[in-house]
This record gives C-alpha cells, sequence and structure tokens, in this order.
C-alpha cells in the first residue's frame, strides 16, 4: 500500500513539474485598468514586447477601465491563479483602498516585479492668464476655490496636485475623471486648469498645447530642463507614479518564478529604457522579495497622506 501511494505521489509530482515547465504554452493577458493611450497603457505596452521575448509566448494587453481603475482590479483578483493574467498596478492600488473607493488591495494578490517609476509634473492649460507658478499662486490666492483641478478622484492623479494644495496652503476645485485620456481631452480643450501628468506630453508642451508648471523630482529632468522642481519653487513636494506587476493570489511559486525572471529580463531591453527615458520615467527592476517589501512601505505611505489629506476611510 505505502508502494501504491508513494508511487501515486510521484506521478503526481511529475505531472505537476511537467505542467510548471510547459508555462507558458498559451497567451498572457495583461490586465491594464486604463484606458489606452494613458500613462499605464504607455508604460506596459512598450514592455510587452520584451516580455513576451523573455516568456516566449504571446501577451495580450485588456484595457479594462471604470471605478477609478477598480474594474481590472476585480478582474484581475478574481481571474485563476495559473500564471496567465498579470495586473498592471501602480499607487492608486493604495489610494483608492484606503479612501474608501474600492475593496481590493495589493495584499489580495502576489508581486511580480516593479518596472517603473514616472515623476509627476503639474500640468495647465494654455489658456489660463497664468504661465509659472507664481503666477498660479497669486490667482490661486485671488479665486481660491476655482481653480479646477482634472483628476481620477482618490488615485495618484488627486493625490499629487492635493499634497501641492496643502503645502502651498491652497484651495483648489477637483473635476473628476476615468483616466489620463479624458484629462488630457478636457485639458486639450480648457475645460479644467490643471491636471496631473508626465513629460509623456511634452510634444504637446512644444505644440503650445500644453504648459508645465513644475516636475515632482528631486532634480530637473534632462528631457525638459526648463520645468522647475516643485522643491526649487518651495514646495516640498516629491512625487512619483510607480508601476509594476501582480499575479492573483495563489499563483504557483514556480511560475511566479518565471515571470520575475522573464520581467528581469525585459527591464534591461535598450528599446524599452530609451522608451522609457523619451517618457520621463525611470526603469527601476525590483524582483518579487524587493517588490513585497516597495508594496508594503509604499501602502503604509498612502495611508498616512490619506489620513493627512482628510480622506481616510479605512
Amino acid at each position: 500500500m505505502k508502494k501504491i501511494v508513494a508511487a501515486a505521489v510521484a506521478a503526481s509530482a511529475l505531472v505537476s513539474t511537467a505542467v510548471l515547465a510547459a508555462y507558458p504554452d498559451r497567451p498572457i493577458k495583461m490586465i491594464v485598468p486604463w484606458a489606452a493611450g494613458g500613462d499605464t497603457d504607455n508604460i506596459f505596452r512598450p514592455f510587452a514586447p520584451p516580455l513576451q521575448k523573455a516568456l516566449g509566448q504571446t501577451v495580450v494587453i485588456a484595457n479594462i477601465g471604470g471605478a477609478s481603475g477598480t474594474k481590472g482590479a476585480k478582474e484581475a483578483k478574481e481571474s485563476p491563479a495559473d500564471g496567465y493574467t498579470l495586473y498592471a498596478v501602480h499607487d492608486y492600488i493604495h489610494s483608492t483602498y484606503y479612501t474608501g473607493v474600492a475593496d481590493v488591495q495589493y495584499t489580495d494578490f502576489e508581486p511580480v516585479c516593479l518596472v517603473a517609476a514616472t515623476p509627476s509634473v503639474l500640468t495647465a492649460s494654455p489658456k489660463t492668464p497664468w504661465k509659472d507658478w507664481k503666477g498660479l499662486v497669486e490667482d490661486a490666492k485671488k479665486r481660491p476655490g476655482q481653480i479646477t483641478v482634472g483628476a481620477t478622484l482618490a488615485s495618484t492623479s488627486h493625490f499629487f496636485p492635493a499634497l501641492i494644495e496643502k503645502a502651498a496652503n491652497l484651495k483648489f476645485k477637483y473635476v473628476s475623471y476615468e483616466g489620463l485620456a479624458p484629462r488630457m481631452n478636457a485639458i486639450l480643450g480648457g475645460h479644467i486648469d490643471l491636471t496631473d501628468s508626465n513629460l509623456t506630453q511634452k510634444g504637446k508642451v512644444e505644440a503650445g498645447q500644453l504648459q508645465f508648471i513644475a516636475i515632482a523630482s528631486e532634480k530637473r529632468d534632462s528631457e525638459m530642463p526648463s520645468v522647475p522642481t516643485l522643491k526649487e519653487l518651495g514646495i516640498d513636494v516629491v512625487y512619483e507614479v510607480s508601476r509594476g506587476l501582480l499575479a492573483p493570489k495563489g499563483t504557483p511559486n514556480d511560475v511566479l518564478a518565471k515571470l520575475e525572471s522573464a520581467c528581469r529580463q525585459a527591464a534591461k531591453d535598450p528599446a524599452f529604457a530609451a522608451t522609457m527615458k523619451k517618457q520621463g520615467t525611470r526603469v527601476n527592476f525590483l524582483d518579487r522579495k524587493g517588490y513585497a517589501a516597495f508594496l508594503k512601505k509604499n501602502d503604509e505611505l498612502n495611508r498616512n497622506i490619506s489620513k493627512d489629506l482628510g480622506l481616510l476611510k479605512r
């Protein structure tokens, strides 16, 4: 009887090993919880080709927007934990949870890797009466609560201007949009005064369609050296959006290890690095262990920001 049990266990192990060895044997879906053309899409779309090469399998991007990014988060959470669904995430996974917008949190997933970090840029419509930070502050002091800011409420595009608002003792009026693409349409049309963007909008600034007021990095970016940092302007706000990949809870360790290895290889791709540089984004790879620690620290940071801004609901 013992021999039969042992043989069965051995056979099961062989089958399991064979299945894992074959992974991935079909296309992998990467859920991007925002519309095509948004910041997250613009980072993971060029990341997909080197990731495909490293995995030896097609990676299909699925844009599932809605509910401040939580529609895509829920679909990712409810997907089979077999390695065939990846979830492209950024800091909103923390902010939407603590502000009560969503009941999905980062601990509902397995960390795979951190990919990139993008400093936020306070961006204005050229239709505003001011062209720089000094003019913005003067106008905001004269008209408290009247300067409009386009944001996805409880996400990074809300937290970033809210931190500036608090640090500079200003009062803005927030207008809600689902992701960067509709916010950009609104500001390009002159329907709002300000929004959070990044250096992916450099071309529109050079064409006179937008204006960069200040970047939330430690130092000026070489891609747009004329844009001052908020710190230079006396506003102690450094803020960047960090993006990585998660997998549904319970995804097998061996599968996660393969994904981690493929991410490490893809993050070294020169074409990906060149694309990120043009977007004012730095490649910031962290493996599973490093990303897990990062997520924990970032979760606490976002909880504290939510509390400081009076938005904490959990």
